[in-house]
Formats: C-alpha cells, sequence, structure tokens
C-alpha cells in the first residue's frame, strides 16, 4: 500500500490497535503524534518515529498516501476527533478503533479507505467536516462531565456538558458554557500569554490510562530540567545529560512521574494538592514528591529554580539539599530515595 500511518495518543498502543495494524496494513512508516502516545510507543517497542507535532501538522507535512490511527474514548468522541483533524486538511483517511470504523473525510482518498477497511474488516463511512470554526469561539467536543479539561497541557476546569465552549476577546479567555473554571489554571494558561484559541490543543479527561513501565535508571550526575506546569514539553527538555527532572504543579508532576519512569529519571515534585488525577502515577527511584504547606507549588518551584545549580548536578546530592532549603515549609508526599 505504500501508506504512512499517523498514530495519535496512547490508546492504540495500550489496546495493542497499532501493533494489530501495522501486521495488517505494513505501513512503509509509522508516526506518532502526542506526548503520551510517544510513551505508549517506546514501551511497546514497536518501530516507531516520534514527534511532538499534533496530527494536522503531520500530515501536511506528508507525501503520498497515509492514514490516522486513533482510539477515542467513546465511539462518539473518536469521531469528534476526526472531524477536527479533518477541519484543518484538505482531505483525511481516518482509521478509529474504538469503534472499528474507517472514515473517508471530505476528499480523502476513496481507494485507500476502501482497501484498509477490506484488510481490516472496519465498517466504511463517507463524512464531511467544514471544522466549525468561529472567531473567537473554540468548542471542545465529546467530553465526559466530570472529566478534566486541557488548553495546551495546562487543566483549566471540569466538564459539566459534553460541549464545553471556550471564547477569547479583550485579551482574556473565559468560559461561556459547560466549564466549572479552574481560575488557576486560566491564570497559568494565561501567564504564557493568550493562546490562539483555534490552534491551540484541547482535549478532556485522561492523558492516559495505562499505568506507565519502570526503565532502567538513567545517569545519576548532569542536568536538572526544569518543568513549569507545562508537562506537555518534556520531551523537548529530557536530552542525554538530564539527570532529574524539577516538576512544578501537581498534574504536571503526574505526567512528569509517569513518562520518566519508563525512562528512568527521577522527578522532584513540588505540588500543593490540586490535583486532576489525569494519569496513573509513577515514578522513578531516586523521586520525591513534597506537598507545600503554605502557600502555592508555583512561588516554591521558582525559588527552586532561581536559587539552585541546575546544570552540573549529582542528583541524590541535589535532592537532599534542595529538602534542606525547604525544611520546614513542605511535607514529603512520595519518596523513591534509596529505590
Amino acid at each position: 500500500m505504500n501508506l504512512v500511518m499517523v498514530v495519535h495518543g496512547p490508546d492504540a498502543f495500550d489496546a495493542g490497535d497499532a501493533e494489530r495494524l501495522i501486521g495488517l496494513l505494513s505501513p512503509r512508516r509509522v508516526l506518532v503524534a502526542g506526548i503520551m502516545a510517544r510513551t505508549a510507543a517506546e514501551e511497546s517497542g514497536l518501530p516507531v518515529i516520534c514527534t511532538d507535532e499534533r496530527p494536522s501538522v503531520v500530515f501536511r507535512d506528508l507525501p503520498g498516501r497515509s492514514c490516522l490511527v486513533n482510539r477515542g474514548k467513546t465511539p462518539k468522541s473518536g469521531r469528534i476527533f476526526g472531524e477536527i483533524v479533518a477541519g484543518r486538511l484538505p482531505g483525511l483517511i481516518h482509521v478509529e478503533t474504538s469503534s472499528d470504523t474507517v472514515y473517508c473525510w471530505n476528499r480523502g482518498d476513496r481507494e485507500l479507505a476502501e482497501e484498509i477497511a477490506r484488510r481490516t474488516g472496519y465498517a466504511l463511512v463517507y463524512a464531511k467536516s467544514d471544522g466549525g470554526r468561529r472567531d473567537g469561539v473554540r468548542k471542545i467536543r465529546g467530553c465526559i462531565p466530570g472529566e478534566a479539561v486541557f488548553v495546551n497541557g495546562i487543566v483549566i476546569g471540569t466538564a459539566t456538558a459534553e460541549t464545553v465552549v471556550l471564547a477569547s476577546e479583550n485579551g482574556t479567555l473565559r468560559a461561556v458554557f459547560g466549564l466549572d473554571p479552574k481560575p488557576h489554571g486560566f491564570e497559568k494558561l494565561l501567564r504564557a500569554a493568550l493562546p490562539d484559541i483555534h490552534a491551540a490543543w484541547c482535549k478532556s479527561g485522561p492523558v492516559r490510562s495505562a499505568p506507565p513501565r519502570e526503565g532502567e535508571r538513567a545517569r545519576r550526575g548532569g542536568r536538572v530540567a526544569v518543568i513549569d506546569h507545562c508537562g506537555h514539553t518534556l520531551y523537548q527538555e529530557i536530552g542525554e545529560d538530564v539527570c532529574g527532572v524539577l516538576a512544578v504543579g501537581d498534574d504536571t508532576t503526574a505526567v512528569c512521574g509517569h513518562i520518566c519512569s519508563h525512562s528512568g529519571i527521577p522527578v522532584f515534585g513540588v505540588v500543593d494538592g490540586d490535583t486532576d488525577a489525569i494519569v496513573e502515577p509513577g515514578f522513578a527511584p531516586g523521586s520525591v514528591v513534597v506537598e507545600v504547606q503554605d502557600g502555592r507549588d508555583d512561588d516554591i518551584g521558582r525559588e527552586i529554580a532561581a536559587a539552585r545549580d541546575l546544570e552540573t548536578v549529582l542528583w541524590e546530592e541535589w535532592v537532599e539539599e534542595t529538602l534542606r532549603i525547604l525544611a520546614g515549609r513542605v511535607r514529603i508526599v512520595v519518596d523513591r530515595r534509596g529505590k
């Protein structure tokens, strides 16, 4: 078929879909889109190429035949995701494994869609997407009430309806409908400047449901990477010279701990108990998580990043000295020293 397969999200790997489809379709290349998808892909051991780009960006640079593979948390949310991606492209072939469906969106390659449906036994559906754009308004559809809602990797609240509506106006961002907002989340998001609401990465629900797999311990000396409320940037920071990660924020610490567990990189997490349970936690040996007793994790995290040497350290010594400096202001809630 001379096909490039683009796999989105960790569930396609965790459920075995990616491995099965690689066997059925024999793609010449498999690209992985998404942060947690990269973690799941690395754990799977499958021959893939990882990218931090979102699917629509990946497809724009692909010549020849290609398809998107996705497993939505529900068949409805899976279709919605494909519709969003297709709305940014001239055409798209979308294999949705949550419903065993091949979608041929807009002016997608019908011959390819039919061949994939034949090989997989999936239903073939021809569909149209216009992107559903309105100036200054973004709809996040397919939400399950009670689950976390993200913009650019930061939790901004909890869904109260299947559709969350956000509006960008007068230099700020506000919830219009379907969201119990988390003011501190909006504050963190806007601290990095108002995002383009149409280009922003938006999602709801857990970032991964499977537990992490622990890998071999990484180097014990080197640089400490700082991830401050931006867990989705982690892979850009953890080069071969990194011996540990300073993670600031409850959800950021959970995401960093989960990803770094497989890489064997310990995490020093600073939290304040404001977690949204977006991923099953896991921490590599040598990790420590502290909870701030008075104040916010932001302040303590910035203090550590400004006061401590981050360039050439021995991880265990760096952790002990940091704990000494913070004595009386934090309590240890996760301790994997000596593991």
